[in-house]
């Protein structure tokens, strides 16, 4: 698609008239910039065409041709100044508000955009294109009702765009509209059959709804007109497995790898295959890839210890299970099954005690079906970890308008979640030396009379078998007294600390029980919520990093069974919001998980408040920063990160250097 908005930008620059000119070298440098346009050569024609301005700064249409040189050359800051430039020079000048939209829309200012394309409406409602371009943005804002109507107007004075077709089906599926995207794509494939977008999407489509042998036509012919397309190799793979064609799919997973080798999904996926087939020695090759890619997948571990067993090396095996268990500590399956080992390896009390400790899990996920099943899906016995991952869109990049992807390979991780906390009183070193003081935090961090009790972002630094044994004596405090509200709240925090989330969060909820009015309890609670789902989720989807550029807006509606989001975490932060409204963190907190949940305007609006709240929040400003600059907002962005550098955090640095200076903004 950026293809197709670029040749537009292009093409229809340089159809348009320009001003006679009395002066033959006004006349010459405009001709000779366009020329150099046409021949893509974008440096010289700004060369060119800043000769043209300095002979005269009223030429509207040479700072119009200017931005689309800098647009080519993602230099978006300097187009959008251009198109700004070239709209104040001519106030009706159409085509600079269209441009200029397109270009807002490229930086995440989807708002400003907005206004732009509806002037460009205004002046020429008979020009297709603004309706083009302001459905690609509305689909990025997700307004995707909004964005259909756009799409079908565009489409009614051009019916041969096939992007237009598969846009309109996305926002359709966006709405769980399948029929409606599913005739979309046909749409697509039938105006381009040489594009394996249409066919790979389709495809998509029809392997969620299980038709696998419709599915593989689409997804041969996806291949059949672009070679290196690796999602749909990927996609084939799963299907062929789907059919049970082993062969198949692992030559797809093949060429998936020759592809990308540093896919960990396709290895994944490969081992599962290959393990089907009884090759397992490959598989664990495989399975050791993805533990080096990604080593806190817990089911690479599992699954691996698995394969150890059937290969009768029962140390090997034990290992994994360890390292799975000590990943997550919930994970009933792998209690059970290290029971067995342990068994075979003669060890018998600790194979006891694995039985009996899977067992309480069990319990404890039965107890919890009807609340929440994602809280402790790792207790389920009936459950399969052998399945296929679904490929990510992202990490293929967008099949439609890559303008809001960031480079895959930036990890922006955001700084973590404020929660009270256990950790050593000299370890806690303040960022800002003008702390946050609050009187009401104080006071409860008074109630609760334990000296290791922080509020921080920080990670424990006691150690594990300490809070197990704190954890045991607060299990006695509340068995002696079961209407006290602060054990139940330290021990929300231990069996969070040693990754008991399951417990945690019903342990904070009978402590919210006795003290409904109580914020910080909310807090804890959604923290734990937060860090369960990040960690639950990043164990099913291998491939998944828990950090800003994991934008949900890119990603398509798959095959996976389970989805996982924030909304109870957040609505516990909104509950601690309303019962202390001036809580910085709270909003801190609400706006980390509004940028992972995909609403980086909420975020940043969420952000904003907790520094305006404490106009020292380090954290705040670093964390705004980096919602900025995956906005494509790098100049605002770098202007946060530099507050978050003055203000202590030493990392801003580090991300200045790489973006202060870059290219695209």
């Amino acid at each position: 698609m950026r293809k197709y908005i670029i040749g537009l930008l292009t093409t229809l620059a340089l159809l348009l008239g320009h001003s006679a000119s009395a002066q033959y070298n006004k006349e010459y440098f405009f001709w000779v910039g366009r020329h150099f346009l046409i021949e893509n050569n974008y440096p010289e024609a700004i060369k060119t065409l800043n000769i043209l301005l300095r002979f005269d700064e009223e030429a509207y249409e040479a700072y119009f041709l200017r931005g689309i040189a800098k647009y080519n050359l993602d230099d978006l800051l300097g187009a959008e100044v251009d198109f700004t430039n070239a709209i104040e020079k001519n106030p009706v000048y159409t085509n600079a508000y269209t441009y200029r939209a397109i270009t807002r829309s490229r930086l995440g200012n989807y708002d400003d955009a907005l206004k732009d394309f509806q002037e460009a409406i205004d002046l020429r409602p008979d020009l297709p294109n603004p309706y083009y371009s302001r459905g690609v943005t509305r689909l990025l804002n997700q307004q995707f009702k909004e964005a259909i109507e756009d799409f079908d107007m565009f489409i009614r004075h051009d019916a041969k765009v096939t992007d237009a077709y598969i846009n309109r089906g996305t926002s359709y599926l966006y709405l769980k509209d399948t029929v409606a995207a599913y005739d979309n794509y046909n749409l697509a494939i039938r105006t381009n059959r040489e594009n394996p977008d249409g066919y790979n999407r389709r495809g998509a489509l029809l392997m969620a709804q299980q038709k696998y042998d419709e599915a593989l036509l689409d997804f041969n012919k996806a291949v059949e007109c672009d070679s290196t397309y690796l999602v749909s190799f990927f996609n084939r793979a799963i299907v062929h497995s789907h059919l049970n064609r082993p062969v198949e799919s692992l030559s797809d997973f093949d060429h998936s790898i020759r592809l990308d080798s540093t896919n960990s999904l396709a290895y994944f996926n490969r081992a599962i295959v290959r393990s089907q087939i009884g090759d397992y020695n490959r598989a664990l090759e495989d399975y050791n890839k993805v533990a080096y890619y990604t080593p806190d997948n817990v089911l690479v571990y599992y699954n691996r210890a698995l394969l150890h067993t059937q290969l009768g090396n029962l140390k090997a095996a034990l290992g994994d299970y360890n390292r799975a268990i000590d990943l997550y500590p919930d994970f009933a399956n792998a209690y059970i099954n290290r029971s067995n080992i342990r068994y075979m390896l003669r060890d018998t009390k600790g194979a006891r005690q694995d039985r009996q400790t899977a067992d309480r899990k069990i319990a404890e996920y039965r107890s919890k079906l009807k609340d929440s099943v994602s809280y402790s899906i790792y207790s389920d016995t009936t459950h399969r970890f052998d399945q296929l991952l679904s490929f990510d869109t992202k990490m293929a990049g967008s099949n439609f308008e890559r303008i809001t992807t960031y480079t895959s390979g930036d990890n922006l991780a955001l700084m973590p979640l404020f929660r009270f906390t256990l950790t050593r009183a000299d370890s806690v070193q303040q960022i800002d030396p003008k702390r946050y003081y609050l009187q009401r935090v104080e006071d409860f961090v008074a109630q609760l009379d334990q000296p290791d009790l922080k509020l921080s972002r920080r990670e424990c630094d006691i150690p594990i078998d300490s809070l197990v044994e704190f954890d045991s004596r607060l299990a006695e405090r509340i068995a002696a007294n079961i209407n006290d509200w602060k054990p139940l709240f330290l021990r929300g925090i231990t069996q969070s600390l040693i990754k008991q989330y399951t417990n945690a969060v019903t342990t904070y909820t009978a402590a919210i029980e006795q003290a409904p009015s109580n914020p910080f309890l909310y807090l804890n609670r959604s923290t734990t919520q937060a860090e369960m789902i990040d960690f639950i989720s990043s164990i099913d989807n291998s491939y998944q990093r828990i950090t800003i550029d994991a934008d949900p807006v890119n990603r398509l509606q798959n095959a996976s069974a389970r989805s996982y989001n924030y909304d109870e975490a957040i609505a516990d932060l909104n509950k601690a919001i309303k019962l202390y409204p001036s809580f910085a963190y709270a909003y801190y907190n609400r706006a980390n998980l509004q940028a992972l949940s995909g609403k980086l305007p909420e975020a940043f609006d969420d952000y904003s408040k907790a520094i305006e709240l404490w106009p020292n929040f380090a954290e705040a400003y670093y964390n705004r920063g980096l919602v900025q600059i995956y906005m494509k907002d790098t100049r605002k962005g770098c202007l946060d990160l530099s507050k978050a550098g003055e203000l202590g955090i030493a990392n801003a640095y580090q991300l200045l250097q790489r973006y202060a200076s870059a290219k695209h903004d």
